[in-house]
């Protein structure tokens, strides 16, 4: 039997998350004809979304606002020009419908059904980072087994998926750090080099790959580290932001676009996910399940938190040096 209401996280202003969050309760959800109601299983606290409470985060939510742009759930009812058959199947979410919340209502067509064999705590966590890494490593430079990757904060939840991701398809990594206790542990999980992120890296690189050619970079941090970056990067080679840790602008020497001819890009998944066709997200989440299904593809939890303790995730959710992401248990 359904509850008659549900627990929501909203944000009425902006600012420092763990204050400005409150719990509310509001009527259980009834779906309109094309809507299914998702009973919500876990969702994640990203940066973005404490950035968004905070009100840095690019294309501002009018508040009154619900948090979330990620979470998976379990369809418990169906509006009318939907067939029963989807009841009971596991979905991942739309970015903007806000997760942190026990149940919502939201249009069928904006769902992508997840393989029952995929833990829901994990198919809350596919649609940001690993297919952030997906296309990083798929939409840019063309590549083969046996070719070369670099990338700077490879600890970080898309760089951990990075590494992953690369593993499987035979490519290998140069994996960037700013902490030795780290080098090990990247290792274990399949990085082939793991290197601090110091004035010496370029030397480093060279040394660590037999001076291979890298025509790929991924910068997660931006000022000196993505620097650092391109002066490791083939001529010709593309190096792709998708953050900027550092809250440091992208310094590019004239020389390294004249004389070494590198390319920049940049990616915000959450829009290439708007602007792509059904077909084309599909094409990205197929082989993310399938390596989920078997495993290949993990994303670290350090810890689940009711939605209750709210205040108390956000708190550790800001902590640094995590080993893994703060989860809202949605489900109990």
């Amino acid at each position: 039997m359904r509850k008659e209401t549900i627990s929501v996280a909203v944000y009425s202003t902006h600012g420092n998350p763990a204050d400005v969050l409150h719990i509310k309760t509001q009527p259980w959800p009834r779906p309109g004809p094309d809507e299914v109601v998702v009973a919500m299983q876990a969702a994640p606290i990203n940066p973005a979304d404490l950035n968004a409470i905070e009100g840095k985060y690019p294309g501002k939510r009018e508040v009154p606002a619900v948090p979330g742009f990620e979470g998976s759930g379990i369809v418990s009812e169906v509006g009318k020009n939907i067939s029963n058959g989807s009841v009971g199947s596991l979905v991942i979410l739309p970015h903007d419908i806000g997760t942190w919340r026990e149940a919502c209502a939201v249009k069928a067509s904006d769902l992508v059904v997840v393989p029952p064999e995929i833990d829901p705590v994990q198919a809350a966590m596919l649609k940001i980072n690993p297919l952030t890494a997906w296309q990083l490593l798929h939409g840019y430079v063309e590549l083969k087994s046996g070719d070369w990757v670099i990338q700077n904060a490879a600890n970080s939840a898309a760089g951990r998926a990075v590494i992953q991701i690369a593993h499987a398809f035979g490519y290998k990594t140069v994996n960037v750090v700013r902490r030795e206790e780290l080098i090990e542990e990247l290792r274990s999980e399949g990085g082939d080099v793991i290197l601090l992120d110091d004035e010496n890296l370029r030397h480093a690189v060279k040394d660590a790959t037999g001076a291979a050619a890298i025509r790929l970079g991924l910068n997660a941090v931006g000022g000196e580290s993505a620097l650092r970056l391109m002066n490791c990067l083939a001529p010709s080679g593309t190096l792709v932001s998708f953050g900027a840790m550092s809250l440091q602008p992208l310094k590019i020497p004239t020389g390294l676009l004249i004389f070494k001819d590198l390319r920049f890009r940049g990616i915000w998944i959450n829009k290439w996910y708007d602007n792509a066709t059904p077909a084309e997200r599909m094409a990205a989440f197929n082989p993310i399940f399938d390596m989920a299904k078997r495993r290949l593809l993990l994303t670290r939890v350090e810890k689940l938190y009711p939605l209750s303790r709210a205040k108390a995730a956000l708190e550790h959710a800001a902590r640094p040096q995590r080993c893994g992401k703060i989860i809202f248990d949605l489900a109990h």
